[in-house]
């Protein structure tokens, strides 16, 4: 009978569980299903960031957030992104495998461990989850490239992430970043604007857009060079 019973509770919680998954698939369908066409009113990193400066007591940090159309971005902007942070992104299916076999490669010979991510993974990780390096977290990241990219086409992939990308303590999107740093709107940036924007995402609480380094000058010119020998605007998905 005690077996019985401990079968019988052993199936229920296998049926919760199985419930619970399938939920959970249904949900965060619909979440990315919506959000194809529905602009997010924030970001998973931007709420954290906002509660880690509440709990640490700084008063002084501020969110500034705005969303902006694709059509009322120069597409200046968005060519920067892919030429610094993902030149495959067009082609890939949310994964640039050999990119990682490099990232891979590199840490084997004793280099640090680089990050491999494409923008269709940063807009996974920056939308929907915490930060940080638990293989829980990548997989729910893998996950939701996959939705992403599945669901959304590649257009609205790079619109969302160039509107929550992080440009500095505080400064998401390309709205906020162009008026704080640049006093314009983001149609109006040009070439230079742009690059320098997308040479600090590697870490953008350490580079400044507004008094940019050696090395932070030196990369928006590669930018730049790169973004050209892309094709330019041409080089964006359609």
């Amino acid at each position: 009978m005690k077996a019985t019973g401990a079968l019988g509770i052993a199936r229920r919680a296998l049926r919760w569980l199985l419930l619970a998954f399938a939920l959970g698939f249904a949900l965060s369908v619909c979440v990315v299903v919506l959000l194809r066409f529905v602009p997010p009113f924030s970001s998973a990193v931007m709420l954290e960031d906002w509660l880690d400066a509440k709990l640490q007591g700084d008063h002084a940090f501020a969110l500034h957030y705005r969303w902006t159309p694709w059509d009322r971005v120069a597409k200046t902007l968005p060519i920067a992104l892919i030429a610094a942070e993902d030149q495959k992104f067009p082609s890939h299916h949310g994964f640039d495998f050999d990119a990682i076999q490099s990232a891979l490669a590199e840490a084997e010979d004793g280099e640090r461990l680089r990050g491999a991510s494409t923008i269709s993974q940063q807009v996974a990780k920056n939308l929907f989850l915490w930060n940080g390096r638990s293989f829980v977290r990548k997989g729910l990241e893998a996950y939701f490239t996959v939705l992403i990219e599945t669901l959304w086409p590649k257009r609205r992939i790079l619109e969302v992430y160039l509107n929550i990308a992080e440009f500095g303590d505080g400064t998401y999107g390309a709205a906020a970043a162009s008026e704080r740093y640049f006093r314009i709107p983001p149609a109006e940036l040009d070439a230079r604007h742009a690059a320098l924007l997308a040479a600090v995402l590697p870490n953008p609480r350490r580079f400044r857009v507004d008094h940019p380094s050696p090395y932070v000058q030196r990369r928006a010119e590669w930018i730049q060079r790169q973004a050209g020998q892309l094709g330019g605007a041409a080089y964006l998905p359609r």
